[in-house]
């Protein structure tokens, strides 16, 4: 069940941020004990690939942080997350944790069934985002947009952690993205409208 949750929580994590996930899981692979990745995902780790991963992910936090350009790199970025959350998932959920000892005993069989799963859930995470950002940005005309990315930046980053130590967490985390997402975009929706209605009577006066 530990696996499950494992890769549940970095393919989520990657559908906010495809790179932090990756470079959470490498790196913690790399110079701690906290996770072991199985052979097959050892690349993860390689130093090329961690650098790689870092110059990339400078370049996401940067642009989505400005309103315009967030949009275009979410339009970019519906290929790279979902992909991102299948290698974490499958990476993840076959790799030794300080709370998961024996993977083998999950997805034995159908590898790229845990690979098609991250794909899902890192898309199902990416469009509730996507979605999210432009109305942020119309009610609160673009002043939104770096606040929403650093709360979305450091989210993926707590969840990529809590993934690997405390995966049981990453169902509070699921319960919160999904109830806060619609209520936040709802809530935004309702402020564009107010905008709207105070400018139109403002023209009226």
């Amino acid at each position: 069940m530990f696996e499950l949750l494992t890769g549940t929580g970095l393919a989520a994590s990657a559908g906010l941020n495809a790179y932090i996930p990756l470079l959470t899981v490498g790196v913690l692979a790399r110079y701690t004990s906290l996770i072991t990745l199985p052979d097959g995902w050892q690349w993860m780790s390689d130093e090329w690939v961690l650098g790689i991963l870092t110059v990339l992910l400078v370049v996401e936090v940067v642009a989505d942080k400005v309103p315009v350009v967030d949009h275009v790199n979410d339009v970019v970025q519906t290929v790279v997350r979902p992909t991102a959350g299948g290698l974490a998932f499958g990476a993840g959920s076959a790799s030794e944790t300080v709370t998961v000892s024996d993977p083998g005993e999950f997805f034995s069989s159908d590898q790229w069934v845990p690979v098609l799963v991250g794909v899902l859930i890192a898309l199902g995470i990416h469009l509730l985002k996507a979605t999210a950002r432009p109305v942020i940005n119309t009610a609160t005309a673009g002043i939104g947009a770096p606040v929403a990315s650093t709360a979305e930046d450091a989210t993926s980053v707590v969840m990529s952690v809590v993934a690997i130590l405390l995966p049981v967490l990453v169902l509070v985390f699921l319960v919160a993205l999904l109830i806060g997402g619609p209520l936040l975009i709802r809530r935004a929706r309702q402020r564009r409208r107010e905008r709207r209605a105070a400018r139109a009577a403002g023209y009226r006066v």
